[in-house]
This record gives structure tokens, C-alpha cells and sequence, in this order.
């Protein structure tokens, strides 16, 4: 594992960081969960936030030109989302991806553009 050293620490798992993943829906709910253990710590996910990073990549790694994508947590009421949805959602941000591109750069304390 690869952590950067900046103000806020970021941590960079390669795949041979990752001990496991189990996705699973526990008895009594209709959401996928993903536990992953990493070699120092263990996280659970659950389908909303999966559903949320499944979006994000897809539109990067599937789009022709795009480069990246900003999602931030949003309140949604009843009337602003769909029937099942969770209450809290990550969406779309109206952010260019060269200001999305400049943060990280700051955050990471390196070169995106690379």
C-alpha cells in the first residue's frame, strides 16, 4: 500500500492490498453489501454507495474523451428521487474536469495529468 503524505492522509491500494471482497446481502434486506479487507483495515460498502462508483466509472471509462468525474453527497427528498432510492446519494457535480483534475493534484500532492 502506497500512502501519500499530505495534510489529509490519502491511501492508495494496489490489488495485492486487497486480502478479499465478499459481496452479500445480509437476511432481512433487499441491498448489496461489499465487505473488503484490505491488509490493514476492513470496510463495508453498501449498494448505494457501490451503485455511485459503478456510475462514475463506467462514465469515465467508457466515455471517449472524459477524464474524470466528481460526484458529491446530496439530501434527496422523497419527491427528488426514485421509488427505493436512498435518502443520501452521490451525484454529479457541475465541476470541469480540469478543476476536478487541479484537486487532485492537491489532494494527492502529485501530478494527475501523468
Amino acid at each position: 500500500m502506497l500512502t501519500l503524505a499530505t495534510s489529509n492522509e490519502v491511501k492508495i491500494y494496489k490489488n495485492q492490498d486487497v486480502k478479499r471482497i465478499i459481496a452479500f446481502i445480509p437476511p432481512s434486506h433487499r441491498h448489496v453489501r461489499l465487505y473488503i479487507e484490505f491488509t490493514d483495515q476492513k470496510i463495508v460498502i453498501q449498494q448505494a454507495t457501490i451503485d455511485a462508483i459503478i456510475r462514475a466509472y463506467i462514465s469515465v471509462a467508457l466515455h471517449p474523451q472524459r477524464k474524470a468525474i466528481e460526484l458529491i453527497r446530496r439530501r434527496l427528498s422523497r419527491n427528488e428521487r426514485k421509488e427505493g432510492f436512498a435518502e443520501y446519494q452521490l451525484v454529479e457535480t457541475l465541476k470541469k474536469e480540469e478543476g476536478i483534475m487541479c484537486e487532485l493534484d492537491k489532494l494527492l500532492g502529485v501530478s494527475s495529468h501523468d
